[in-house]
Formats: C-alpha cells, sequence, structure tokens
C-alpha cells in the first residue's frame, strides 16, 4: 500500500509539471511532456510503430505489443490531460498518441510565423535603459536569438552583436565608434565583458565629476581655479576653463 502511494505520488508530481496547453505556450508544453514520459518510461509508443502480431508472433513479440500498448494508452491520458477540448477537434478520435501528438502540433505550426515576428521585433526595439546591468540586457537579446534559432530563423552572432551595440544610449556612442574602427571582431561573450567594463568606467566618471563639482563649491575652490579639477579635465582630454577673475 505505502508503495503504491508512494508511485501516485511521484505521478501526480510529474504530472503537475505539465502546463495546460494554451494559444502561446505549445513549445513548452510540449517539452514537459516528453520530458515527462520519458522520466516515467512512457514514451515507448512515441519512439516506435506499433508491433504487429501474427499467428506466429513469439512469446517476446507479444510482450513487446503489451508493453507499446500501455505505453500508447497512459501517453495518451497524460497528454489529453492538459489539451482543452477547444484544441482537439478530430483528435479526439485518435487512438495512437503519436499522430494525435503530431495532429496538435499541426495544428500550431502555423502560429511559428507570428511568433517569429514577435521575437524579432522585440528584439530589434530593445533599447538598454542604463540601470546598471548591462549584462542582464545583452543575455535577454541572446536569449530572443535562440528562441529564433528554434523557429529556425537564425541570428549570427556578428549581427546579434551590432544589434546589442545599437541598443545602447548615447553615453556609449563613443565605445561604439571604438568598435567600428577596428578590424577586429567581438563575440558575444566579449562584448558582454567590455560593455560591463565600460559601464563601470562611465560609473566611475560620474563619480568624480560629482566630487569635483561638489569640492568646487567650497571658498576658494571655484572649478576653473581648482589645480585637482584642472588636472582631471586634462586627463580627460577636455579643454581648459578660462580663470576667473
Amino acid at each position: 500500500m505505502e508503495a503504491a502511494n508512494a508511485n501516485c505520488g511521484i505521478i501526480s508530481s510529474n504530472l503537475n509539471h505539465i502546463p495546460v496547453l494554451n494559444g502561446t505556450n505549445f513549445k513548452e508544453w510540449k517539452e514537459n511532456i516528453m520530458l515527462v514520459l520519458g522520466c516515467m518510461d512512457l514514451d515507448l509508443a512515441l519512439r516506435i510503430e506499433q508491433p504487429i502480431l501474427t499467428a506466429t508472433s513469439s512469446v517476446e513479440n507479444k510482450r513487446d505489443a503489451e508493453k507499446w500498448d500501455r505505453s500508447n494508452r497512459m501517453s495518451l491520458m497524460i497528454i489529453k490531460r492538459d489539451v482543452p477540448e477547444a484544441f482537439r477537434g478530430a483528435n479526439e478520435r485518435s487512438i495512437n498518441a503519436k499522430d494525435f501528438l503530431a495532429e496538435i502540433e499541426q495544428r500550431f505550426a502555423k502560429n511559428d510565423k507570428a511568433e517569429t515576428s514577435t521575437f524579432l521585433q522585440k528584439m530589434i526595439s530593445m533599447k538598454y535603459k542604463g540601470k546598471g546591468n548591462i549584462r542582464e540586457h545583452i543575455m535577454e537579446m541572446s536569449h530572443l536569438a535562440s528562441k529564433l534559432k528554434a523557429l529556425k530563423l537564425e541570428i549570427s552572432d556578428d549581427f546579434l552583436v551590432h544589434l546589442v551595440l545599437l541598443s545602447l544610449p548615447a553615453q556609449f556612442n563613443q565605445f561604439k565608434v571604438s568598435y567600428n574602427c577596428q578590424r577586429d571582431k567581438w563575440t558575444l561573450n566579449e562584448l558582454i565583458s567590455f560593455c560591463v567594463q565600460e559601464e563601470e568606467r562611465m560609473k566611475q566618471e560620474t563619480t568624480e565629476s560629482a566630487h569635483f563639482a561638489s569640492t568646487s563649491k567650497e571658498p576658494g575652490h571655484l572649478k576653473p581655479d581648482c589645480p585637482k579639477y584642472h588636472a582631471w579635465r586634462v586627463k580627460k582630454g577636455l579643454p581648459e576653463l578660462p580663470k576667473t577673475k
């Protein structure tokens, strides 16, 4: 009894990982279906054709056919469990789990073009807001490129690097010019590393500028007369300011 209860608990836990199929999550739903059926060793009917028994079939052949029948029956129950009636249609008459899954997939294949357009539009329109986590921004764009690849639209690394650079705000203009002026191309990982470094450099520069601005307000430390501020401007290649009277 305890073993049976444990098995029921495992089955229930596995089934809870399968989302209910809707109009936008077919790929996620199918991946979870295949994973659960594989882990439960119930995917035999999805991997091989139904064995054909004859009058001369051996005991082993009959045993294989029984395993296939059980796999097919259980797979159909699990697949149909999270498929709303609105998506079943003629599939309800199917007695073959593999065919049932294939027909469901055909129903959602037409959405691939729309999904591709959605991902592509999102990637092209993405802009970095400058909130201090440029690595996350680039990884999100890379994730969209992976989704497009799964939809058979491959974005090359070179093109992705250019898209990322175009998504960066004006503060990165000098950084972009630096990339465009060199012969070597960057990999995505190199781009991430250099962008993180550039963002840290700009943060430090902003902090230094704020410090000098604060210092210049002290009596006797007007910005044009402050030696430290003058040295900082020279270091940054900025033009000299006229001395105060």
